[in-house]
């Protein structure tokens, strides 16, 4: 179960991951602006967070197994239709499409836990299962990417769409039934614990979209790179994310370590994007702000599942991680459209500055929380 969950978090954002690798290929051949491309992430994220508190309701009454098949066929249908994108149009309509595996991911995946999994393994297994995202981020950068070069970048998506298939496929012959359909109370407003870490992730997903979106781009039109080798840079934010998530999830584990972890990894990640500001006048740079990236921005998401995992009301997973998943989704397609607004201007530097300051306020939410819930503990 833990392999499957892995994937189906993976083909999630997979069209995501594509469209960032495949950067400079997508401007060139279909001729759209870099702001364009910046808008499908918007779309892509604007529609899942729009989605999620009803994905979360959904799979509340439905299901993990029912919704996890069809979160992987959407993804297909989302991939497939990119693949056949004459134009920015269809382009955006296919990423709108995948913000219903988005939508669907946390939910089906963290509620699959806590009902499979004992309560001492699930920190692992949350980590294991959330470092999916980063495995896409590696399919996306190296092997797809390679692919599209030999084949040409069509070829590479309908590949990753005939895979996300199978995966349904594999989801629906091996995942235990679910339980017959009930109703769930729709909650709509995050509150308490899942209303800080909506916020917190609101922000860090700002900051995260921009560098998956324009990192690559930013490598080939300031640093010199190739397009295969810009898109190497989110294979290895991808590889080290895969273990980061995993480590920090493990540590996680307990739950009075776990309140103070969000906030210290977000001043991490501020380290990491001044490293890419930096890279403008010291290039390698750019390949440590990768890595930093992975260890402290990415790993950054997956301890707030934990949480939510650990914190989550009884009945209602499906829908708490919905509406933390709704900010994150939020942020990301918030960030974008203004960071591409700058690099259309030439303004590199700036625009890793502001990603600076969004991981900056993200810190600053997270140790607020963790301040306040100490005090509450304390007090009660």
């Amino acid at each position: 179960m833990t392999a499957l969950l892995t994937c189906a978090m993976a083909f999630s954002m997979m069209q995501l991951f594509l469209l960032g690798a495949l950067g400079p290929r997508l401007v060139d051949d279909l001729d759209i602006s870099a702001t364009t491309l910046g808008l499908t992430t918007t779309v892509g994220f604007g529609a899942a967070a729009l989605l999620s508190p009803v994905g979360g309701l959904v799979v509340d009454r439905a299901g993990p197994r029912r919704s996890l098949v069809a979160l992987l066929c959407a993804s297909a249908a989302a991939l497939g239709l990119i693949g056949l994108a004459p134009g920015a149009g269809l382009l955006l309509a296919a990423v709108a499409l995948g913000g219903l595996p988005q939508a669907l991911a946390n939910p089906a995946t963290n509620k699959a836990i806590l009902a499979a999994v004992p309560p001492a393994g699930r920190s692992a297994v949350t980590g294991m299962k959330q470092s999916g995202v980063q495995l896409g981020a590696f399919a996306a950068g190296l092997p797809l990417a390679a692919l599209a070069g030999a084949a040409g970048w069509r070829t590479a998506v309908w590949t990753a769409a005939g895979a996300a298939l199978l995966a349904a496929g594999w989801a629906a012959r091996t995942l235990p039934a679910d339980a017959p359909a009930r109703r769930a109370r729709a909650v709509w407003v995050p509150r308490g614990t899942t209303a800080w870490l909506a916020g917190f992730s609101l922000l860090l997903g700002g900051g995260i979209a921009s560098v998956n979106t324009y990192l690559p781009l930013y490598g080939v039109e300031r640093l010199g790179l190739g397009a295969t080798a810009a898109a190497t840079l989110l294979a290895v934010l991808g590889v080290v994310g895969i273990a980061a998530r995993v480590g920090w999830s493990r540590a996680a584990g307990r739950e009075e370590r776990a309140l103070w972890l969000p906030g210290g990894l977000a001043a991490g990640a501020v380290g990491g994007a001044l490293l890419i500001a930096l890279a403008d006048r010291a290039h390698p740079l750019v390949w440590v702000a990768a890595v930093c990236m992975g260890v402290f921005a990415v790993a950054a998401n997956a301890v707030s599942m934990v949480l939510v995992v650990q914190r989550a009301a009884p009945g209602r997973a499906g829908q708490d991680s919905a509406l933390v998943s709704a900010g994150f989704f939020a942020g990301f397609a918030l960030g974008p459209p203004v960071f591409g607004l700058l690099a259309e201007a030439g303004r590199y530097g700036t625009g890793w500055l502001l990603v600076a300051g969004e991981f900056a306020g993200a810190g600053a939410v997270a140790l607020l929380w963790a301040v306040r819930d100490r005090r509450r503990v304390v007090r009660g």
